[in-house]
Order: structure tokens, then C-alpha cells, then sequence
């Protein structure tokens, strides 16, 4: 597997079929038992709606920065209206097929102290309503998409699957299914199976091994068909088989759980998501694995955003600083102001770095959270500075910058002046060091216009770069 990195989701389109149900939650605080019956009485002081099922897919995706479609199956009800108001909302494109006599499936849980006291379920199968429809929904949104995911609670809104991966397949669209119930054969021809421990078991039978478990699924993949197998394993993390490839564990990465109410649509969420931006699978499966441990610590059926994520792998893999082109950092400060942080900015030739620049470049990072060092290139210091310099190539003095800990992202330019630079970044601080007025600072108007700070550091001028080399010139 190649280094680990979150693909771009804007151009990745995935279409989603399957169950979509509406999950209700009502929090309260709860204090006393009700003399009626032996339960606590919860006081209700907030209501909330969020997709589930199917839907819930569908919101992981475009959490992502993906565009998705969803095709389900709904009521002719109030629930229906608040799934597609708030599907809709967040750019979710719907097709659905309407049951006139049957309600839109929602899920009540009563929520005290982070704690769910109950669930209510309203639902009537849809196990007798006429497939063909639904199979000309899925066919005309497969137009453009980049992945398929048949999302199955066994609700009825899959009642032809086959017929779906038979046009996905016709289309030459990966199908990625997430299983439900104790026979795969519906999902014959599959891409990617993703069922969790206890579905693949009650498929193949009790798994008492690492190598029964991968023997079970290799058979149970060549008998059906499918391109490959993803079984998750709660705590014991998930294993990719594939067939030809030695099987893949990728070990859970969970640190505190909350509720594990859609983690498997997070799951393969973020697996079609990497699938259709045109991504490996296993690639996509450690991503999906980054993804599920962050999802299992929040309350509810939840989404991971692409910052989110981009964060979790840059934590996992310790990455996140050092040397960057200007498309990575542009990601990266967004990553970072979605999290709430202050951008830093200098910029400077950096050719001998003495004390000088280690102190002045910590007084920086003390500016706000994040410091990016903009560092001339060899051939724009050779038009400032004349021949002869830079003394130190370009790489050598990216490469010292990122090992100081004041330092988080260090980046090139090839401009006389960094001011294209920060029309892209627009710092939250605009940090110089010598003797300026903050008028005098180069890009300052820039950054004032958008509301920044211009900042003027003292810098040590007996210890300046010239200074140095040209006391090593001249033999002192």
C-alpha cells in the first residue's frame, strides 16, 4: 500500500440505493423514576432529525466533498418532506419512490445524560411494492457516477439486487454493498462486500482462526463472484480479502466509544467516496478504517468531513508539518481553520539560518497556532541578492526550516515577492522582522483589506544572513 493520503472528492460522484429511514432523538435530562412504572421519566428539551439508513450514506458522502445521489424508498408523509428538506440541503440530489399507503421507516431514541433509554420504530416492509421502478431510478442515475453503493437494512427497497448490479456492471460502475441478513447470493457479481463479523459468520459458518476466517471468505468470494470482501471486526479492527492478493488487517483505531449507531455506513461511505475519485482499495479501506474510529466517539448516527479525516491521517501517520508544495498547504491551512486555528505568515530567504532566525521565527509561531515559512527560490534570491547566492540550495534551506518546532509548514516561491502567495493563503497574521513600519511590510495592504494583522517582530541584525557572509568574505 502506497503512502496514505485523502483524495481530492470534488470531482467523485457516488450513487446511493438502499433503505433511507428517518432517525429522531429526543434529549432530556432525567432525574427521578415514574411512579406509574419502574422507568426513568425523561424531561424533553430538545428534538433533532437525521438521515439514517441509506441516507445516512448518502450524508457521509457528501460530507467528503463527494457529490452523491440517493434512491430509496419513502411515505407519503411528514417524515418524508424532513429527509428530503434536510438530504437536500446539503446538496444531496433524491429519486425516490413513494409507498402512498405506508409510513417513511423513522427510528425514535430517547437520549439522558449521552445515554440512549429507548428506541421506537415505525415501519411497515416494503417487501411488496413493485421493483421496477426503483431499478429505473438506479439506472438513470448511473450516468455519471463513479461508484455504486446498494446500502441494505432489509427493508424491502432492495427487492431486485441482482437487476441493479446487472446495469452497474452494463454501466462499468463498481457495485460496493453493505449486507444485511444470512444469504449473500442476492449480491452475486458484487465489487466489494463490506458485512461485519456477525453477518459474515452467520453466511459461513463460526470462524475459529485468522486462517479459517480468510480461507471463508476467499471460497465464499470465488463462489459469488465478488471482487473482494471487507469484513469488519468491531474492536479487532477490518480484513481486506481480494482475490490473488495475500488478505490485509488493518488493526481499530477507536480510542473512545460512544455509540457505533452508523459506522458501517461511514464505512463504506468513505470507501466509495476513494473509490469513485479513482483511488485504490486498500488505500480506501485504511481511510475507511481512520474514519469509523473517528465516528464510533460521537452520539448518533454521524458523518466525518474530509478536514476531519485529512487531520486523523495526518495524526496517524505523524505528517502534517514539514516541506509541502503550495496545493498541499492550501489543503492544509483549510484542514486547519476548520478546526478553529490562526494562520501565521514570513517569508524570507532563510540562506544561513543562525539565531537570529530561530528566535524571531518562535516569537512568530507565538502569533496564533500555525506558522507557514514562505522561503524565496534560488533564482528569485539571485535577482534580490546578486550572484553568488544563495549559499545553501533551496531543498537544504526547506529542510532545516521544517526541523525547527516552531515551524509548521514550510513552502516555495519563485515570485521577487511572496504577495501572489498570500492572495491564495490570506494569513490571519502577516508577521515581518526588522526595523519597519507595518506599512512598509510587503503584502501588508493584502492583508489588511480582508481584516489580517500586519505585525513587526524585533530581529536581530547583527546576527542577518548579509551580515554573516559578509564577514566570512572578508576573512573576520
Amino acid at each position: 500500500m502506497s503512502d496514505l493520503a485523502v483524495p481530492a472528492f470534488g470531482g467523485a460522484r457516488v450513487l446511493v440505493a438502499g433503505d433511507v429511514m428517518l432517525d429522531r432523538y429526543w434529549h432530556g435530562p432525567t432525574a427521578r423514576v415514574s411512579p406509574e412504572a419502574p422507568v426513568p421519566v425523561v424531561r424533553v428539551s430538545e428534538t433533532e432529525n437525521r438521515p439514517g439508513g441509506a441516507a445516512n450514506v448518502a450524508l457521509n458522502i457528501a460530507a467528503l466533498g463527494a457529490g452523491a445521489e440517493l434512491v430509496g424508498v419513502v411515505g407519503a408523509d411528514e417524515a418524508a418532506g424532513a429527509l428530503r428538506t434536510q438530504l437536500e440541503s446539503t446538496g444531496i440530489a433524491c429519486s425516490f419512490q413513494t409507498a402512498e399507503h405506508q409510513p417513511t421507516i423513522t427510528k425514535l431514541r430517547v437520549i439522558s445524560r449521552h445515554q440512549q433509554l429507548l428506541r421506537l420504530d415505525f415501519e411497515e416492509p416494503f417487501d411488496a411494492l413493485e421493483s421496477a421502478p426503483f431499478t429505473g431510478l438506479v439506472s438513470e442515475g448511473l450516468t455519471g457516477a463513479g461508484a455504486l453503493v446498494l446500502s441494505d437494512y432489509k427493508k424491502g427497497a432492495l427487492r431486485d439486487p441482482q437487476a441493479l448490479i446487472h446495469r452497474a456492471r452494463e454501466a462499468g460502475v463498481p457495485v460496493l454493498v453493505d449486507p444485511k441478513g444470512s444469504d449473500f447470493k442476492p449480491y452475486r457479481g458484487a465489487s466489494v462486500l463490506t458485512p461485519n463479523l456477525g453477518e459474515f459468520e452467520a453466511v459461513v459458518g463460526k470462524c475459529t482462526s485468522e486462517q479459517d476466517l480468510v480461507e471463508r471468505g476467499e471460497a465464499l468470494m470465488q463462489e459469488l463472484d465478488i471482487g473482494a470482501l471487507l469484513i469488519t471486526r468491531s474492536e479487532q479492527g477490518m480484513t481486506l480479502l481480494r482475490a490473488g492478493c495475500s488478505e490485509l488487517h488493518f488493526p481499530a483505531r477507536a480510542r473512545e466509544v460512544y455509540d457505533v449507531t452508523g459506522a458501517g455506513d461511514t464505512v463504506i461511505s468513505v470507501l466509495a467516496s476513494v473509490v469513485a475519485a479513482g483511488g485504490e482499495l486498500d488505500g480506501a479501506v485504511a481511510l475507511a478504517n481512520i474514519a469509523a474510529g473517528l465516528v464510533v466517539g460521537k452520539l448518533g448516527t454521524a458523518v466525518v468531513s474530509a478536514p476531519e479525516l485529512r487531520r486523523a491521517v495526518s495524526q496517524a501517520g505523524g505528517a502534517g508539518r514539514g516541506v509541502m508544495t503550495e496545493e498541499q498547504l492550501l489543503i492544509a491551512i483549510e484542514d486547519a481553520r476548520a478546526h478553529g486555528e490562526r494562520i501565521v505568515f514570513t517569508n524570507g530567504c532563510f540562506d544561513l539560518i543562525h539565531a537570529g532566525h530561530v528566535g524571531y521565527l518562535g516569537s512568530a509561531r507565538e502569533q496564533g497556532d500555525r506558522l507557514v515559512v514562505a522561503v524565496n527560490s534560488d533564482a528569485s534570491i539571485r535577482r534580490v541578492k546578486g550572484e553568488g547566492r544563495p549559499i545553501n540550495p533551496l531543498e537544504r534551506r526547506m529542510a532545516v526550516l521544517a526541523g525547527l518546532e516552531a515551524v509548521d509548514w514550510v513552502v516555495a516561491f519563485d515570485t521577487d515577492t511572496p504577495e501572489p502567495l498570500l492572495e491564495k493563503i490570506r494569513p490571519d497574521v502577516l508577521v515581518k522582522g526588522g526595523d519597519y513600519s507595518e506599512d512598509q511590510v510587503v503584502g501588508a495592504p493584502i492583508v489588511k483589506a480582508y481584516g489580517g494583522e500586519v505585525k513587526v517582530l524585533e530581529f536581530v541584525e547583527d546576527l542577518s544572513t548579509t551580515h554573516l557572509v559578509n564577514r566570512i568574505r572578508g576573512g573576520h
